[in-house]
């Protein structure tokens, strides 16, 4: 079955405001969407800017960022399988990170 990828952008600053009671609320949600049986994998990343390395006339540099306009970051993701993008948008649609941010749908393509 196809396989997809759910990326989880959201405002950082939003979670400044959120109560212990909210927080552990929202927690006991995600580690319940964790279970449903299409899910097949998700990590949350670290609360930093992280590395970005390009190349530049074949050399390669790595600097802080990414940085972008926006002020959302990836925050983490999920792995799901699903029949197809509509499948997997419905699977998400329940998704509790849709409270605090957005999700980008995205197939992964397998190399065999």
């Amino acid at each position: 079955m196809p396989e997809f990828l759910l990326l989880l952008h959201e405002d950082p600053t939003n979670w400044r405001t959120v109560s212990p009671e909210e927080m552990q609320r929202a927690l006991e949600q995600y580690f319940a969407w964790t279970r449903k049986p299409f899910v097949l994998g998700h990590e949350h990343l670290a609360e930093d800017v992280g590395k970005v390395i390009r190349s530049r006339d074949g050399v390669p540099r790595a600097a802080d960022g990414p940085y972008s306009e926006s002020k959302e970051v990836l925050a983490g993701f999920f792995v799901i399988e699903a029949a197809d993008y509509e499948e997997a948008v419905a699977r998400s649609m329940d998704h509790p990170h849709l409270a605090y941010g957005t999700i980008e749908v995205r197939q992964i393509q397998r190399h065999e």
